[in-house]
Formats: C-alpha cells, sequence, structure tokens
C-alpha cells in the first residue's frame, strides 16, 4: 500500500491528498487514552479539590477545542467542518487516574481519525497540566483508535 501523503516523484515529497473528487459520505471516528497518576493525585482529582478547577470539565472541553483545531496542529491534514465532538473523562480508580474516549462525526470527503486522537491527547494533557503540582510523574498511556465507520475504505474496528 502506497502512502497517500507522498508524492510520486523519486524520494516522495510529503503533500495534501487531494479529496476534491472524493464523494461526501458521513464519518466518525472514536479514540481513547488514559493517564496514571498517583493515588493521592488522583484523590484531588476524583474530590474536585484541583486548586485549578474540576478536571474532568476542562479536559472534555480542551479535548472538543482540540478536535475543531487539528489541523492547525497536524501537517497536510485538511480543515474539517465537524457536525459533532463528544469527550468523555471519567475517574478510573484501577489505574488510578482518567480515561478519555473521544467520538467525531462529519459527513464530508475525508475522515476524522486525527481529530478524534487529537481530541484524546490535547484531553489529557489538560489533565496532566492541571495536576501537575500534585504528580509530576503522570504517564499518558495507549492513546489509539478504537473505530471509525465510512468512507471508500469502509469500517475499522480495533480487534
Amino acid at each position: 500500500m502506497a502512502l497517500t501523503h507522498l508524492d510520486a516523484t523519486e524520494g516522495g515529497r510529503a503533500r495534501m491528498v487531494d479529496v476534491g473528487a472524493k464523494p461526501e459520505s458521513a464519518r466518525t471516528a472514536t479514540a481513547e487514552g488514559a493517564i496514571r497518576m498517583s493515588a493521592e493525585a488522583f484523590r484531588l482529582v476524583a474530590d474536585q479539590a484541583v486548586t485549578k478547577g474540576d478536571v474532568l470539565a476542562v479536559s472534555e472541553i480542551a479535548g472538543t477545542m482540540a478536535a475543531k483545531r487539528t489541523a492547525e496542529l497536524i501537517p497536510l491534514c485538511h480543515p474539517l467542518g465537524l457536525d459533532h465532538v463528544e469527550v468523555r473523562g471519567s475517574l478510573d480508580e484501577g489505574l488510578p487516574g482518567v480515561r478519555v474516549r473521544a467520538t467525531v462525526r462529519v459527513v464530508g470527503r475525508t475522515g476524522v481519525e486525527m481529530e478524534a486522537l487529537t481530541a484524546v491527547s490535547v484531553a489529557l494533557l489538560t489533565v496532566y497540566d492541571m495536576v501537575k503540582s500534585a504528580d509530576r510523574e503522570m504517564e499518558i498511556l495507549a492513546v489509539r483508535l478504537l473505530e471509525k465507520t465510512g468512507g471508500s475504505r469502509g469500517d475499522w474496528r480495533r480487534a
């Protein structure tokens, strides 16, 4: 399989893929990730005792904002008018830490996998920023695409 972001020149130069001739279709992508922290930091988040505010709420907003700006952050990504972004953070005492899941939807000519992954990544970075005074050894884990629907390649789900 050829890489679509490389042109046919020797060595392959980076390029933005021309999606102008592709038909529009309903597309979705869902991604997830987590951040592990100390039990003490987790308790602060769970008790909403972090001085910067409600960690889950702020991280969800940050993830939503990031999804909408993905094309400004990732070279060669197409700017998209997203139809819906949902970012949900949840506490996981077993980590201990926070899990984040993002689903993005659009009717368009290209997929929204990068938008979902960006939403999760920025939401987790926001958790780190808000909690770092309590735990600088937090670890962001397993940011990954879970599924995507639509487009010419069809649907895909992580096994």
